[in-house]
């Protein structure tokens, strides 16, 4: 590795690393996460909901299959940053079309790999999540640990105008259910099991008003995952509180969190978080334990929701956070993870037929 460009991450706490440059160089900043599944890297790098974090893959080997058009969750990697024990110079995969260090260079993302990311991970464990710096350009580890110090963290902070769409467009327009999805930073495969269980989903920017969402005459609304603080998001809280009673809603990820918001709830931030395809989740009506996908910062705090006809129905069983809730009255739940599991397992797949479910109830009530 000695003819690679030497790079290092630094952590806001003092802590350094040093490895090799294998994607973009430059300078890249963000909160380091890290993420433990095994394959679906391509996913990993295009989810939106990592917009300002950079992640680091405990998984020793990266890019062995390679890349491919195909498995990308949006239109370009938001990675800010991207940390690897070894990268895979040779990929093999009938699929792929390029190796993982050329599609970061082509996109201008960062990536560092030589890190003994076994050791990252139990610091971040330790210490909790960072904020950070990766650079091949300033070598200095004290200069970069006062850049990782001065540099934005992800409180107080609304990352969803840069994922966003920036107006509202048709994913696909044939179904038995109008749905209206807010883009908070939504992936495509959520779209794509959306369309699988008979709705007809159109995308509207996360800043849409309650007016222009009902003017789609829709059977449902759908909150997507997203980057960031949900506690800087007062305007899509507001919309989806006045849009309580209206219409069945279904939020994942960000969008749990803002239902809980909605119902005069708040939400912490998480030591490390949950990233990564292998959370055992309890429903705790059924007693059914799904192992899921997850990727996120923030939790609800349950014992904070005002309303008290919110009903927590699922819960993590290593932390015993909220994963998932109910409302007793109205046509509205959510969960914290990804039924569409992309990279994951498919365990909660069945909660996007069950949208659906709701949504025909209700539109027969409703004598739509």
């Amino acid at each position: 590795m000695t003819n690679k460009k030497e790079a290092i991450l630094a952590l806001e706490d003092g802590a350094v690393f040093r490895g090799f440059s294998f994607g973009a160089e430059g300078e890249a900043y963000g909160e380091v996460v890290f993420n433990t599944s095994m394959t679906g890297y391509q996913e990993i790098l295009t989810d939106p909901s990592y917009k300002g974090q950079m992640v680091c893959m405990t998984y020793p080997l990266i890019g062995n299959y390679g890349v491919n058009p195909e498995d990308v969750e949006s239109t370009q990697p938001f990675v800010e940053a991207f940390i690897v024990k070894e990268s895979s110079r040779v990929y093999s995969n009938w699929r792929a079309n390029e190796d993982l260090g050329s599609y970061l260079k082509r996109h201008r993302i960062v990536g560092i790999e030589g890190v003994d990311t076994r050791a990252l991970t139990r610091h971040l464990r330790e210490e909790g999540a960072k904020k950070a710096v990766i650079s091949t350009a300033d070598l200095d580890p004290k200069s970069l640990v006062k850049k990782a110090k001065d540099s934005p963290g992800l409180e107080g902070r609304d990352l969803i105008q840069e994922v966003t769409c920036k107006k509202p467009y048709a994913w696909n327009q044939e179904g038995k259910y109008r749905v209206v999805a807010i883009d908070s930073g939504i992936k495509r495969s959520i779209l794509k099991n959306l369309a699988a269980c008979g709705c007809r989903v159109e995308v509207a920017p996360a800043a849409a008003a309650k007016e222009e969402i009902l003017s789609f005459k829709p059977h449902g609304l759908f909150l997507s995952n997203g980057p960031g603080d949900p506690e800087a998001l007062p305007y899509i809280v507001n919309t989806v509180r006045g849009l309580l009673g209206e219409l069945p809603i279904f939020g994942i990820c960000l969008g749990h969190q803002i239902l809980g918001m909605a119902f005069g709830g708040k939400t912490f931030k998480m030591k490390f978080g949950h990233h990564g395809g292998n959370q055992p989740v309890i429903d705790l009506r059924s007693g059914r334990v799904d192992i899921t996908a997850q990727n996120h910062s923030f939790a609800v705090d349950m014992d904070s929701i005002t309303d008290k006809d919110v009903e927590l129905t699922h819960v993590n069983l290593n932390d015993k956070t909220c994963e998932g809730m109910e409302h007793k009255k109205l046509p509205v739940f959510s969960v914290q993870y990804h039924p569409e599991a992309s990279p994951g397992p498919h365990d909660a797949k069945h909660l996007f037929g069950r949208f659906a479910e709701v949504m025909e109830k209700h539109a027969k009530a409703h004598g739509h």
